[in-house]
């Protein structure tokens, strides 16, 4: 059997913070999960994104600590049109998340995003220019 990409993992610091972060991006996770030491969310074609709490993951790896610096993960959502980028964009700054990169038209065809969910990580934004 070949593996197959299931299942991906973030550690997060504060998962009720994680969660309303990731709800904004229209994830779905069970209702409740602000308390839970682990939660996931169904992506399209079976795979699921999953968070962890530190604690949970020093559960079964005494000695992780936490990573310094950035781009350590790449996770993209892919918008409707470029204004759509713009809009969410302007949305989760307004809602006291970090912008990393404003909305640009890249080179490479999409009109794209950086943003930061609570830990730090860059989540991407983009859509195919018109």
């Amino acid at each position: 059997m070949t593996p197959q990409l299931d299942f991906i993992g973030i550690v997060v610091s504060d998962m009720a913070a994680s969660l309303a972060f990731y709800r904004r991006l229209g994830l779905e996770f069970p209702e409740d999960a602000e308390t839970a030491p682990h939660t996931e969310a169904a992506l399209p074609g079976g795979l699921r994104l999953a968070l962890d709490t530190e604690a949970t993951v020093r559960s079964f790896h005494p000695e992780w600590e936490q990573p310094t610096g950035g781009g350590r993960i790449g996770l993209a959502f892919r918008c409707a049109d470029p204004a759509e980028v713009d809009a969410v964009y302007a949305a989760l700054v307004d809602a006291g998340y970090r912008g990393e990169l404003k909305p640009w038209n890249a080179a490479w065809g999409q009109r794209y995003a950086v943003i930061n969910d609570p830990d730090g990580n860059g989540v991407d934004l983009y859509a195919a220019l018109e």
